[in-house]
């Protein structure tokens, strides 16, 4: 079975996509940590790498900003210069860090539908999307240039 953080981070893969981004990897990972999504934006040719939080509704930390503490935002930077080492024709491009806030609750007394056999569904932000499993999403908000990557 998925967890409902990996639905929530193919929800936004989708919702990228079909803005014109190139998905380059979901959940890589290295001894500092994991960058959910790296992709590259085709426009402007950025190099994104975006963190996604998929929280309940009314949750504690502000659906999942809150923890997008500088001790995470430093985790996220080492992280992704190990990519960019390991990657050295990505590390030319402009490189910049996006936050993704995703909410779900279960929806009961219903059957599941699969977001896989919806794909023309229309994904925006503060629509339903539905997922497996009775999950409903909605992408609460897209961050661009989250936090100053300077700082570290």
């Amino acid at each position: 079975m998925t967890d409902v953080g990996e639905l929530g981070e193919r929800i936004i893969a989708r919702w990228l996509e079909s803005r014109g981004y190139q998905i380059w990897h979901h959940r890589w990972h290295c001894r500092w940590g994991e960058i959910d999504l790296i992709a590259q934006e085709q426009l402007t040719t950025s190099l994104v790498f975006v963190e996604v939080k998929t929280r309940s509704f009314n949750n504690w930390d502000a659906n999942g900003i809150l923890s997008i503490n500088p001790r995470k935002q430093q985790k996220l930077w080492q992280t992704a210069e190990l990519f960019l080492a390991q990657n050295p024709t990505l590390a030319s491009l402009p490189c910049r860090f996006d936050i993704a806030l995703v909410s779900y609750f279960l929806i009961k007394n219903t059957s599941p539908r699969y977001f896989s056999n919806h794909s023309s569904q229309q994904l925006s932000i503060d629509k339903p999307v539905f997922e497996e499993n009775g999950y409903q999403f909605i992408i609460q908000d897209y961050l661009k240039s989250a936090f100053d990557s300077s700082q570290f």
